[in-house]
């Protein structure tokens, strides 16, 4: 049968199979895949637990011996076999098909491997795992879905997460989800009543030379661009990420959008922002909100290496234009970098 990373819990909830391919790209989740497996067989009485890395034709000597011999005590075993790659090869294919096809009640059989290209997927010892047991096919969590990915993982630790800082997070992390579940790990010592926000997430994640991205959003509402341009070269010069500089620029964007139409921010951002906004909102009528979603979507995108061109210059007249002070105007046609 074919399993996905959600439904191999539930599947192992029901009984537990002779036999789990998990293959896939993503570390953590194939990590947590395989545990679960392992968990689960220690709990139907799999004690013992051999490991065979497969650098070589010459290693599946070594794994046919094994699959081969008695355990000394008699115990239940799981063998778990780590291929390097998702082709095995002509001696690993007849191995692991006749592993497979043993249907030995004291063996598992756990098989890790990265991704299976198309053509791999059709291998005879692939269809054999399916046969006999089941694959887990472990695909990377998108863009779309990382937010909600987060928000569960933050509803697992106890934690209870605003969508803002969860956006920062993600964009911080970058698909990385080891990256990810390290920060929430220190979320939960971080977070004051384990309540996650923008701040928090700045604490955890950044140095505190990079908690001036406040101050940065508050100098460009206010539209000082002096100061504003001399905090983005010191947060460059500190080495401060892109990203997170990026977000303070389109959060203060957001906040005169709002506050122009009379929708105020939340009270404690008010407290702190207030005078700076009302500042905005004076010069609004001067501001072109829609050229500065799009100069801000091409920083993004310079960032992201979609897009040729230097992401802190643009942020540069990101400020500037927020500020309601004359800037370069954007090229009309950009070019892609080409992937």
């Amino acid at each position: 049968m074919k399993l996905t990373f959600d439904s191999l819990a539930t599947q192992l909830a029901e009984r537990l199979l002779p036999a789990y391919l998990i293959s896939g790209d993503e570390p953590l989740l194939c990590g947590e895949a395989a545990d679960a497996v392992r968990t689960r067989a220690r709990a139907a009485g799999f004690s013992e637990r051999e490991v065979h890395f497969i650098e070589r034709a010459s290693d599946w000597d070594a794994v046919r011996a094994s699959a081969a011999s008695l355990s000394l005590f008699g115990a239940r075993r799981m063998l778990e076999i780590r291929l390097g790659t998702g082709r095995p090869g002509s001696a690993g294919n007849a191995a692991l098909v006749a592993l497979l096809g043993s249907r030995d009640p004291d063996t598992l059989l756990l098989i890790l491997t990265p991704r299976l290209e198309r053509e791999a997927q059709g291998a005879e010892w692939v269809r054999a795992a399916e046969t006999h047991g089941a694959w887990v096919q472990v695909w990377p969590v998108d863009a779309e879905r990382l937010v909600p990915w987060l928000r569960n993982r933050c509803r697992a630790l106890g934690l209870e997460a605003e969508t803002e800082a969860l956006a920062l997070l993600a964009s911080r992390i970058e698909g990385n989800l080891l990256a990810a579940q390290q920060e929430l790990a220190k979320l939960t010592l971080l977070a004051p009543s384990r309540n996650v926000t923008t701040e928090v997430v700045l604490a955890s994640v950044a140095d505190s030379a990079r908690f001036d991205v406040y101050q940065l959003g508050e100098a460009v509402l206010a539209g000082d661009a002096a100061r504003a341009l001399r905090m983005l070269a010191g947060l460059r010069a500190e080495g401060a990420e892109a990203t997170l500089v990026l977000w303070a620029l389109i959060r203060a964007l957001r906040d005169a959008w709002n506050a122009r139409a009379g929708a105020a921010p939340a009270p404690a951002a008010w407290q702190r922002r207030s005078a700076a906004l009302a500042q905005a909102v004076r010069r609004a009528s001067r501001l072109s909100f829609a050229a500065l979603v799009a100069r801000a979507e091409r920083a993004d995108r310079m960032i992201k290496g979609r897009l040729a061109g230097d992401a802190w210059d643009e942020m540069a007249l990101l400020a500037c234009e927020l500020c309601a002070v004359p800037a370069l105007a954007q090229p009309p046609a950009p070019q892609a970098r080409a992937s």
